[in-house]
């Protein structure tokens, strides 16, 4: 199978590192309109890469496609994926551009249309999953996230990457994160009740800081906490009610479960093998992307439904669209 990966910025070569980690047998070139990073690719990772996908697709019979670029760029290169009768992995949109005409495209096509939710293939969130599953009772979640905009990527200001714009702006990624995973654990969101701000001094003309109040349709209930100017970069989640108390800070060994009967924290251990790499955060784990890498190749090649699509997003972005307006 040959894989184009179009955008090769810290996702793309994300993407590219764990495909050849486990795909090796996958050829994959890369697309990039900036030369460096075209350049690096190529020493780093061997590969064959282009300055633009036209180009790419004119020159080398492709399979699929994983688009890694900007958010708001996404809708014209999938309707350009899937008009070439590529199966497409995009990254969040974070906006809902070009959804229903993709949808029907892909469709036409007969091509696989998989979008990016990594938080539903971390092992913790199933975990987490499970006990509410196992638990008869009614149960409500407290949930703070957050982190100071210019830490997000340290290598570049924040002014120059797609989180400085208000359509794609740091919050609303966080939501775009948060929102999937809390909806497949507590149930649909049927109401929420926001208060948000801009606290801080940071150059964005749009709320740095929600607080919500989420109620499900499963009876339980959450108070969401998000924001970009958290100095110390924060996850933390307590679920709580008469037969459960669990805690977790974001990371991959930071799951307890409290056992009420001898009055103390157990820890929940998950991974055999953990995939982390030092230059990120402890709360990003790569066997979550690899994880959800494989259901995009397993619906290509075996016809396997991929828990998240378009159109489940379409009603998560619906969410978020309320909480900013």
């Amino acid at each position: 199978m040959r894989v184009v990966v179009i955008g090769l910025g810290s996702m793309g070569k994300r993407r590219i590192r764990l495909i050849q980690k486990k795909y090796g047998a996958f050829d994959i070139i890369g697309v990039d309109t900036n030369e460096e990073r075209r350049k690096t690719c190529e020493e780093e990772w061997r590969i064959t890469t282009y300055n633009n996908l036209t180009e790419a697709i004119a020159t080398t019979k492709i399979d699929c496609a994983f688009i890694c670029t900007s958010p708001l760029s996404h809708c014209n290169i999938i309707t350009q994926c899937l008009n070439s009768g590529l199966h497409v992995f995009s990254e969040l949109n974070l906006v809902a551009d070009g959804y229903e005409e993709n949808i029907v495209l892909a469709k036409q096509k007969n091509v696989v249309l998989f979008l990016s939710s990594t938080f539903l293939y971390r092992d913790e969130i199933k975990q987490i999953k499970s006990l509410t599953k196992q638990t008869n009772c009614q149960l409500n979640y407290t949930y703070h996230i957050g982190q100071y905009l210019p830490d997000w990527h340290p290598w570049e200001n924040y002014e120059d990457f797609f989180v400085g714009n208000k359509r794609s702006n740091g919050c609303r990624e966080i939501f775009a994160i948060e929102l999937p995973w809390l909806s497949d654990v507590f149930g649909d969101i049927i109401k929420v009740d926001v208060i948000k701000s801009k606290m801080s001094n940071l150059n964005i003309d749009y709320e740095d800081n929600y607080l919500v109040l989420i109620q499900h349709d499963s009876g339980y209930k959450g108070t969401l906490a998000v924001d970009i100017v958290s100095r110390k970069a924060v996850r933390n989640l307590e679920v709580f009610g008469e037969q459960l108390y669990l805690h977790w800070d974001g990371s991959p060994n930071g799951l307890y479960v409290y056992d009420y009967a001898e009055k103390r924290d157990v820890k929940v251990q998950l991974y055999k093998e953990l995939d982390q790499l030092e230059n990120y955060s402890s709360f990003v784990v790569e066997n979550a992307y690899s994880n959800e890498i494989d259901s995009f190749f397993n619906a290509i090649i075996e016809g396997k439904v991929p828990i998240y699509s378009f159109e489940n997003d379409k009603n998560i972005l619906r969410i978020i669209d309320r909480l900013e307006a």
